[in-house]
């Protein structure tokens, strides 16, 4: 009964493949951004020292069948518009239930214009949490989710921890409240859902 939090991003080649971290050094030991390398060349790496390798997004899909809810996050990138407009093709041919969500508010505004029926979630964190990867003035603006009026999400899923006041007002105005990633059951008390990972959280719904 539980869902799956996954992350889509785009080979070299356009190819949507599942894969977490931008860059395959810590998963694959090699020194390179997933988008640097085509498919036939990533499906050469393997995860972890296993015999798995990337998998397409489309293979997942056929693997889950709609066996569980699925929350599709969609990594910032090179060819974000392509990536939105690759994701949803394949969703919209996926029977089984989805959400998506992005750090990237232009990504969730682009399901909002262009596939409003998909329930949609605006990832965020404190600004420390964005480690250099944008400016002090942008990590501000992504921390308080002061781009909410662009992309209009559904829910916000928020790191762990004391939240901003705009984050706060966000939710008693409706917003599903979601955080991560959560590693015991006390924070399920004050959330709606919660990203888990290394134990068993009480089923909700």
């Amino acid at each position: 009964g539980y869902g799956m939090e996954l992350d889509v991003q785009l080979s070299k080649d356009g190819e949507v493949v599942v894969f977490h971290d931008d860059t395959l050094n810590r998963v694959c030991g090699v020194d390179a951004r997933v988008d640097e390398l085509d498919l036939k060349e990533l499906q050469k790496l393997s995860l972890c020292g296993t015999e798995e390798t990337i998998p397409l997004f489309s293979e997942v899909l056929k693997t889950v069948r709609g066996r569980g809810p699925l929350i599709v996050e969609l990594k910032n990138g090179r060819s974000n518009t392509e990536l939105c407009e690759k994701t949803y093709e394949l969703l919209k041919n996926y029977d089984g239930e989805y959400c998506i969500e992005s750090f990237n508010p232009f990504i969730v505004r682009w399901f909002r214009k262009n596939a409003p029926e998909v329930v949609r979630g605006q990832l965020a964190c404190p600004p420390d949490g964005y480690d250099g990867a944008v400016g002090r003035l942008t990590a501000f603006v992504l921390s308080r989710t002061l781009l909410n009026f662009l992309a209009r999400p559904q829910f916000i899923a928020y790191k762990i921890g004391e939240k901003p006041f705009t984050v706060k007002l966000c939710e008693f105005l409706g917003a599903m409240k979601v955080c991560w990633t959560s590693h015991e059951w006390v924070n399920e008390k004050n959330y709606d859902v919660v990203i888990f990972e290394f134990y068993r959280p009480k089923l909700k719904f």
